[in-house]
């Protein structure tokens, strides 16, 4: 794979978002150490940032192109919107899945062509759906009658994919997403003939297993539930559907290969049938979990007996919104720079059960309880790995504290 990664070093530095950066080169254990110059840089305001690491970004391309090479990515530009990280995937090959006019203009910005965008929000506001059309956006969901009326008034020549819901619920997703969106089963023919009676085309299924799912046989009745969809809609007469869009869920690592596993053989079973089917996926956190570092400073401390008590300049209503809205369960390492630990990482040393707090002044905005760390000093730092899907795009400006203007640091490691 080093070599494949390598090859994508070129193409990435040069994409949109990226080029014209300092990107610095990271050996494969060198994310600390680039870390420490950053702070060493940054005594006097010790703000937050994160480490984008866009040999990751290559690595998990590379991953996805050999795991599952027939679902072409369609990133959900909604879990990072970062334009470092969207420009390196477009120039990857990454299609995107928008979900608004900002999401569309962003992309577009980047130079990404209108036909690789899929607006997959299946209830869009009036203006949203003629903006889409006016920018030659002309692939979308929906399910409902009323969404078929706006895009009918908006946007007729649009290109239409049914969103269903799946028929596996338990998809053991952190975010569950069928309480929201999907057509039940006995809502698919009547929306499929308001379709044709409106005149409008539609061209595949859409579904949605949920977000970070961990149970991946959720694909498999997904998958089994459109190929009845294609099934009613040829039934009804209307043109054979080409597009089957497996939606998200997917995360990095061992799941991924699960959910590859499940998804193969439940195309073959189902969809062998239909050789001119172009499937694409909704991707996020596969994405942009991993190449993303979040360092945080201690900004302050209180010691109760053997509890410590520290406070960070990052938090429940900043990046670490995570822990609530996408109910992460998030590590960090302590990075000391002022305290009297034996090494930067204080291995070894002794630990207390510390809590660790948000900065604002809401009791709420609590990070961690209960936490293993070493003895910390305000000017020390704390580090949490895998900290790029849903946290700064889903952060606010509450007491002041704003997370968008977090910066972002370039880097690219060697990973072979």
């Amino acid at each position: 794979m080093g070599s494949i990664t390598r090859n994508l070093q070129g193409v990435i530095l040069g994409a949109p978002g990226v080029t014209g950066k300092r990107v610095t080169a990271l050996p494969k254990t060198g994310l600390t150490d680039f870390m420490r110059s950053i702070i060493s840089k940054e005594q006097e305001t010790k703000e937050p940032f994160y480490v984008l690491d866009l040999g990751v970004v290559a690595a998990l391309i590379d991953k996805w192109t050999r795991t599952l090479p027939m679902a072409r990515p369609f990133y959900a530009v909604k879990c990072n919107p970062e334009r470092a990280l969207l420009g390196s995937l477009a120039a990857l090959g990454s299609n995107f899945d928008c979900a608004s006019q900002a999401e569309i203009e962003l992309v577009l910005s980047l130079g990404v062509s209108p036909d690789r965008i899929v607006y997959a929000n299946p209830c869009k506001q009036e203006s949203h759906i003629k903006y889409a059309a006016s920018v030659g956006v002309n692939l979308t969901t929906f399910d409902s009658k009323e969404e078929l009326d706006k895009i009918q008034k908006w946007h007729p020549k649009c290109a239409l994919l049914i969103r269903i819901k799946a028929a596996l619920e338990d998809s053991g997703a952190r975010c569950p997403l069928g309480s929201k969106y999907g057509a039940l089963p006995e809502e698919v023919t009547p929306l499929l003939e308001a379709a044709q009676t409106a005149r409008l085309n539609v061209v595949g299924v859409s579904f949605h297993i949920g977000s970070g799912a961990t149970y991946s046989q959720a694909y498999e009745g997904g998958i089994a539930s459109a190929k009845s969809v294609f099934e009613a809609a040829a039934h009804l007469g209307m043109p054979r559907m080409t597009i089957l869009n497996i939606g998200g869920g997917f995360t990095a690592g061992s799941l991924f290969d699960e959910a590859a596993t499940a998804i193969k053989p439940a195309l073959q079973a189902y969809f062998s049938n239909e050789p001119d089917l172009t499937i694409i996926s909704e991707p996020g956190r596969f994405f942009a979990e991993s190449p993303f570092t979040l360092a945080t400073n201690i900004i302050g401390k209180r010691v109760r007996g053997e509890l410590r008590e520290y406070w960070i300049n990052d938090g429940i209503y900043g990046s670490l919104n995570c822990i609530l809205n996408d109910h992460a369960t998030i590590t960090c390492t302590p990075l000391a720079c002022n305290s009297n630990c034996a090494n930067p990482m204080c291995k070894g040393e002794r630990s207390y059960s510390s809590t660790v707090f948000g900065p604002t002044c809401d009791a709420l905005d609590t990070v961690l309880t209960g936490h293993q760390l070493p003895e910390l000093q305000v000017g020390d730092w704390l580090v949490f790995p895998n900290m790029g899907a849903y946290t700064a795009a889903a952060g606010s400006s509450f007491n002041g504290f704003n997370t968008a203007a977090i910066l972002t640091y370039l880097a690219y490691s060697n990973l072979s």
